[in-house]
């Protein structure tokens, strides 16, 4: 993965993709006190965009379309700006940066991870940094699990907290699957509190010994529907999570609930901590007829849905 993306132009404009766990499956504690995982991420392409200029100054410009969004130190952005000039040493770079947000915030889905990452992937190319995507994935790990895995998306397994990344084989030639997800807009689920619910209802079931680590590691590399990913063999999908966010969380039993009822659907899931949820399909055309036939009963429940295929790239210049 030592290919650099390749930019060009006065504005950087970064599509910076959604994603949604195929797999997220809680193995035991680890030292640092975060949670050993064995996880599938998948991109897929509902998109936030990242725009971006030099400015002749060292200043370091956030804007966005969405006025809920702090723009200060504590926006992933930001920090993602500012460790990537301070990792260079050139401390008189600086950008004006403009967030363009359709990923819903709080979903799950990886949208502040995703935007650290295309910011990355914009300001590497527009301050000729010459960092290749796998030096950008280590260094972004300090931002968060979520945001190596972003960098360069597609569909990866992802071990440790998320930041040990294994590409695996995408979608088939033949098709593409796609599906329909769908998000209370009033609702966000908290990932530390989601983490911390499920180990004080499952820690004794934990398992803490590095080879078991690898052989579950192991089992999840030997998948059948990984093998290569295709239509044909859907993933079976499996968030630990979901076990204890859905039975308290009402928009996820609504979501679930409501998944259920589509027509053609193979599979279904809460997405990450929550509170996304998302149902499978063979095609783009079966998810979007699908969702179009229940259209009343998505506004019945107050959600919002959209219909996406998997996107077999991150961070990508547009």
């Amino acid at each position: 993965m030592n290919q650099l993306i390749n930019c060009s132009g006065d504005t950087l404009r970064i599509k910076a993709p959604a994603k949604i766990n195929l797999h997220l499956e809680i193995l035991g504690m680890r030292s640092d006190g975060f949670h050993e995982l064995a996880m599938v991420m998948q991109s897929i392409d509902l998109s936030d965009f990242i725009e971006i200029k030099g400015i002749s100054t060292s200043e370091l410009i956030i804007s966005s379309n969405h006025s809920g969004l702090s723009l200060g130190d504590d926006n992933l952005i930001m920090k993602a700006a500012k460790l990537i000039r301070t990792s260079s040493g050139r401390t008189d770079l600086g950008a004006s940066i403009h967030l363009i947000k359709n990923i819903p915030i709080g979903a799950g889905l990886a949208g502040g991870s995703t935007d650290a990452a295309a910011t990355l992937v914009g300001l590497n190319k527009l301050w000729k940094l010459n960092y290749s995507l796998q030096d950008l994935e280590s260094m972004s790990a300090q931002l968060g699990s979520d945001v190596p895995f972003c960098i360069s998306g597609g569909t990866q397994l992802c071990f440790g907290r998320g930041e040990n990344l294994e590409k695996v084989d995408g979608a088939s030639a033949r098709d593409v699957m796609a599906i329909v997800l769908v998000k209370d807009p009033l609702v966000e689920v908290s990932t530390p509190w989601a983490y911390a619910t499920y180990k004080k209802v499952n820690s004794s079931k934990y398992i803490n010994d590095e080879g078991d680590f690898h052989v579950r590691r192991q089992l999840l590399r030997n998948s059948n529907w990984l093998n290569p990913l295709n239509v044909l063999s859907p993933p079976p999908l499996r968030n630990d999570l979901q076990e204890v966010v859905a039975p308290i969380t009402p928009a996820v039993k609504n979501s679930l609930k409501f998944l259920s009822s589509l027509s053609g659907a193979v599979s279904l899931a809460m997405s990450g901590s929550g509170p996304s949820c998302f149902a499978i399909f063979p095609s783009l055309d079966a998810a979007t007829s699908a969702l179009e036939n229940k259209k009343a009963e998505l506004k019945k429940y107050g959600l919002d849905g959209w219909c996406c295929t998997f996107n077999m790239k991150g961070a990508d210049c547009v």
